[in-house]
């Protein structure tokens, strides 16, 4: 059960990622510090007598969503490798000053005495914590869903393709990419959280720019541009690391070339493979 609720809250980070990257074209190396700035103020909150995570839990939210609107509103200023590393520097800001302030644990990070308490539910029970992280993902794909479907969906899409047409046509480019940016930055926010209370412990490696690259790599597995395919790629990603894990020291190299694999042969990702395939 604790490795399902993982892929689950793995897969809620990676579909606030695909929202910018695969829908708005923008490749953002540092998904991970809204991950962490939601799991660190949980554990803020829990350490100053906050246990309400009707309180704790909508916190997370705005805070990661205010971070990485201000980090838009900087970066989008930018493109190409420019704005990867704009996107990078800030989440590597936040994983140092994790570490650098010791209230917050420092590179020891912080644990939680208790889960958030949630009227009605007893999050305590991994099956419920599963429970409650799987309505999350559904309802993150719902909103997901509902905003690309919408006209705003439709800009940020044309957004990726001709930014130029997209301003003749009366939209604004920044704003419309600034919004999906605080909207990812949210729905990581989220996924930081419940992982705080799935582990009960948050530590600077949640900000670290390889937990970056994992998201990124999930999404990119699973399929870029599907919502469903962060899913897939949670689940094919983690239950690979725990297969190959088991087998060899080096997993990480099998996994490498695995990967390789998929991004020569299956460029829409597995879940657009295997629509793909369905199709034909």
């Amino acid at each position: 059960m604790n490795a399902a609720t993982r892929i689950v809250i793995y897969a809620i980070a990676a579909l606030g990622l695909d929202l910018i990257l695969g829908y708005g074209g923008m490749v953002s190396f540092g998904h991970a510090a809204y991950f962490a700035l939601g799991g660190y103020t949980v554990a803020i909150l829990a350490a100053n007598g906050v246990d309400a995570a009707l309180i704790s839990w909508p916190a997370a939210i705005l805070v990661a969503a205010a971070f990485a609107a201000a980090v838009g509103a900087l970066s989008l200023r930018t493109s190409g490798i420019f704005f990867i590393m704009i996107t990078l520097a800030f989440a590597q800001m936040i994983y140092y000053a994790t570490i650098a302030v010791k209230a917050f644990g420092g590179a020891d990070g912080m644990s939680l005495a208790a889960r958030s308490v949630v009227p009605g539910i007893d999050l305590r029970d991994p099956r419920v914590l599963y429970a409650v992280t799987l309505v999350m993902l559904f309802g993150a794909l719902a909103l997901a869903g509902v905003l690309i479907d919408s006209r705003f969906g439709v800009a940020l899409r044309a957004c990726r393709g001709n930014e130029r047409r997209v301003r003749a046509l009366g939209f604004s480019v920044f704003r419309t990419k600034l919004a999906a940016f605080a909207i990812a930055g949210a729905i990581a926010g989220l996924a930081g959280a419940l992982w705080a209370e799935y582990a009960r412990f948050v530590s600077p490696d949640m900000g670290s720019w390889t937990r970056s690259g994992e998201f990124l790599i999930v999404a990119i597995l699973g399929g870029t541009g599907t919502l469903a395919g962060a899913i897939f790629g949670s689940t094919v990603l983690l239950e690979l690391e725990s297969l190959l894990a088991g087998v060899t020291e080096h997993w990480m190299i099998a996994l490498g070339a695995i990967l390789l694999v998929v991004v020569l042969f299956a460029k829409r990702g597995l879940y657009g493979w295997l629509a793909g395939s369905s199709d034909g």
